[in-house]
């Protein structure tokens, strides 16, 4: 049985009928506030870091993201974030901890087939093509600034 363009014209409009509207304005917002939000909980453990563990502003920085990735981690792990992600949208997609709960989800996910070929083989699945981009542009970032910076 073979299909006719008729066909997928037809299927294409049934489709569009029934596809959910996009709210892109709302979700464009509701992405701002929440990624905003994310950032202003890391800048309120940083604050914490300095102020109770007398960290300087610029040693604060690193713990400040080992325990975002390790609260994304963990809400991951309780199916917390998962649920706040597909509400928040891109939002909780941008900062570390988006980035955190791809990989905990990665190895979550695979951790049956065991450690070297389930979670070692699958965990950069989802994140490496992330890191490749970051340096990539890092990179093409960086040479420009020095194209500028010395001409």
């Amino acid at each position: 049985m073979s299909v006719t363009k008729a066909d997928r014209d037809k299927y294409q409009q049934l489709v569009k009928q029934h596809r959910p509207a996009r709210t892109i304005i709302a979700n464009t917002i509701r992405a701002f506030i929440v990624g905003g939000l994310v950032c202003e909980l890391g800048q309120i453990v940083q604050t914490l870091f300095i102020r109770f563990g007398h960290f300087s502003q610029t040693d604060a920085g690193n713990p400040t993201v080992a325990a975002m990735i390790f609260l994304s981690v963990v809400f991951t792990a309780l199916g917390i974030y998962d649920r706040f992600a597909q509400w928040a949208g891109a939002g909780s997609a941008v900062p570390v901890t988006g980035f955190a709960n791809t990989m905990a989800s990665a190895a979550m996910e695979h951790r049956s087939e065991g450690w070297i070929t389930g979670i070692g083989g699958n965990i950069f699945k989802i994140a490496g093509p992330v890191i490749v981009y970051g340096v990539v542009s890092a990179f093409f970032v960086a040479l420009i600034r020095y194209i500028v910076t010395h001409l």
